[in-house]
């Protein structure tokens, strides 16, 4: 996290955001109802395991006016996706920049920042105002002149300019993303790619361009969509398909449009989630025929059988849809890999078992990284015989797109880079093939 988050000495949340021994977040006279919540939800997501999503659609935005749900959903992600970036901007003008702010002042002065330098409708003086406000009201009066000091000194301060050769470093803090996963991108996609990533994560997801728009088909973004057509392609006519990893649904439903004959079994290990996606499919594919069961993959019994068709859409660190998650990357560190890549060899391994004879498994991330995606399909092929991985491209050919998706295509899997090519989610997909007995 940031310098300007204070990780000793916290007084625990409750559901709703506020904190334990301290006045629950309310908005004051003074505050508006959109700056409370978004100033709640930031909070919880500081002080918290809980994602933005989640309390963006939970009790914190009920009762807020369309207006307001808007503007709160625009101060969590724009803060979120510009964090480090602002605070880079901010500690200059602390008295002490070397000193962890509390995190309710930290949030105020982001809350500011933000409005001051990213939303030109929203009035300087609302921004400046409501943020004291928020951090006096928040148990820190004491710091309410600072925060206004602060922030009337980043309206007069000069906006920092590109420099003609700018480190590795400079443009990770410039584009709000830690230097060391920056430098990962670096070495594995180059520089110019790595740099479209990062200014791509810091802006609201755009509708796509690959696919024509359809209002009966999921809402889903463009990588995502792409991975589950890759898999609906791979085999003619399916009679079983086994979708394993299937919250939030959106795969479930283009593999059931695409093959609404076969036997299509949706599991998850989460049944909040698998309920949350049995909604979801009666209001937006009230038709689909798809069964549902709660059930973890290495577990699903063996009265199930074997599939013609599975797809492995593994959970994985998220570091293709930072757009979307951004709070991914203030919590992330390097060792997260290699916890995910055991957990994603598990259910790879598990999965294949389930294969029949010449069907086909379709392994997929929303991750960025080697260790997650390469190297999991690697090293489980080594241990099982019977298996090979197959490339993408006989597949991809039979779909309907709008560009040519050739260079999405590497060493025969699939690999979409967040604003590079196309304006899509960063996702990696390899075909596995199980042979004919």
């Amino acid at each position: 996290m940031s310098e300007l988050s204070e990780h000793s000495g916290r007084p625990g949340l409750r559901k709703d955001g506020s904190r334990k021994g301290a006045a629950a977040v309310r908005p004051a006279a003074t505050i508006s109802p959109a700056r409370a919540a978004a100033f709640a939800i930031l909070e919880q997501v500081e002080n918290s395991s809980a994602h933005s999503d989640d309390l963006l659609h939970g009790p914190l935005m009920v009762g807020l006016s369309q207006a307001d749900k808007n503007l709160a959903t625009t101060l969590v992600l724009g803060v979120l996706r510009q964090q480090i970036s602002i605070d880079a901007r901010i500690r200059p003008l602390l008295q002490r920049p070397e000193a962890r702010l509390a995190s309710p002042v930290a949030t105020a002065l982001r809350m500011g920042a933000f409005q001051l330098l990213h939303l030109d409708r929203i009035p300087a003086h609302a921004a400046l105002s409501e943020s004291v406000e928020l951090a006096r009201e928040n148990g820190h009066p004491h710091a309410a002149g600072m925060v206004n000091a602060v922030l009337r000194g980043l309206t007069r301060a000069a906006a920092p300019r590109k420099p003609l050769v700018e480190s590795v470093a400079a443009l990770a803090e410039r584009l709000g993303h830690p230097s060391w996963l920056v430098e990962r991108w670096v070495k594995h996609y180059g520089r110019a790619a790595a740099e479209k990533i990062a200014e791509y994560d810091e802006q609201e997801p755009g509708a796509g361009d690959l696919f024509e728009r359809s209002e009966d088909g999921p809402r889903m973004d463009d990588g995502s969509r792409l991975v589950a057509e890759l898999a609906a392609a791979c085999v003619e006519a399916p009679k079983r398909i086994w979708d394993c990893c299937a919250a939030p649904g959106g795969k479930t439903m283009v593999l059931a449009a695409r093959h609404s004959a076969a036997e299509l079994l949706a599991t998850d290990v989460s049944g909040r989630r698998l309920r949350a996606m049995e909604t979801r499919l009666r209001r937006e594919m009230p038709a689909a025929k798809v069964r549902m069961l709660e059930a973890d993959v290495a577990r699903l019994a063996e009265s199930e059988g074997e599939f013609d068709l599975i797809l492995c859409d593994v959970p994985c660190s998220g570091t293709g849809t930072l757009a979307r998650n951004p709070e991914i990357k203030l919590r992330l560190e390097p060792a997260e890999f290699s916890r995910q890549a055991k957990r994603q060899r598990d259910i790879l391994a598990a999965a294949l078992k389930r294969l029949a004879p010449g069907g086909r498994l379709v392994y997929s991330t929303c991750s960025l990284e080697p260790e997650e995606n390469e190297a999991v399909v690697a090293a489980v092929l080594e241990k099982m015989s019977g298996m090979k991985r197959v490339g993408v491209e006989t597949a991809l050919q039979k779909l309907t797109l709008r560009g040519d998706v050739s260079g999405l295509v590497r060493e025969g899997n699939l690999r979409t880079l967040p604003g590079v090519g196309f304006q899509m989610d960063g996702f990696f997909a390899a075909v596995m093939k199980r042979s004919a007995r």
